[in-house]
């Protein structure tokens, strides 16, 4: 079997930042994956299920209601290693040019107040896990990392 691309990063020099995971082109459709990398990978602090599941509740309802990304996203949700995010948009975009939205979404989350949208027992297969406070304090954290993005923190080491 190949090995797959996000097999291939250096883990050991990634940093938490907002990377171009892939860019994908399929019977003339054009998609773009971002990993939204909000801890250091193997660096002993990882996101807890609880504030992954409400950030990621959180984060695919403001990118589904965003006025231009609505129609534009194609998924949003966890990296298993519980290290970051993966969002996936049709069109061809970069880390520069896309983290403004991500900024957006973390300052949705932040301030966030009330009931977390799809968190019944009828719209959530996990309904009981949830941490709308963690959540928060994460995607401050993130939100920080967004708003100094270098060159180290939105391409992939090499």
């Amino acid at each position: 079997m190949e090995r797959i691309t996000s097999f291939s990063i250096d883990h050991t020099r990634l940093k938490p930042g907002l990377y171009v995971s892939r860019l994908d082109s399929f019977g003339g459709v054009e998609a773009t994956t971002f990993d939204l990398r909000l801890k250091t990978p193997n660096g002993g602090e990882y996101l807890t299920t609880a504030a992954s599941h409400t950030f990621e509740h959180l984060g695919a309802t403001f990118l589904r209601n965003d006025p231009e990304f609505k129609t534009k996203t194609i998924y949003f949700g966890p990296m298993g290693c519980r290290t970051g995010f993966y969002a996936v948009f049709f069109g061809i975009y970069d880390s520069e040019g896309m983290s403004q939205l991500f900024v957006d979404m973390c300052s949705f989350i932040e301030s966030f107040e009330g009931e977390v949208p799809g968190t019944k027992e009828a719209e959530c297969g996990n309904c009981a896990d949830h941490d709308l406070i963690k959540a928060k304090a994460e995607a401050s954290a993130y939100k920080s990392v967004l708003e100094s993005l270098s060159e180290e923190t939105s391409q992939y080491p090499v």
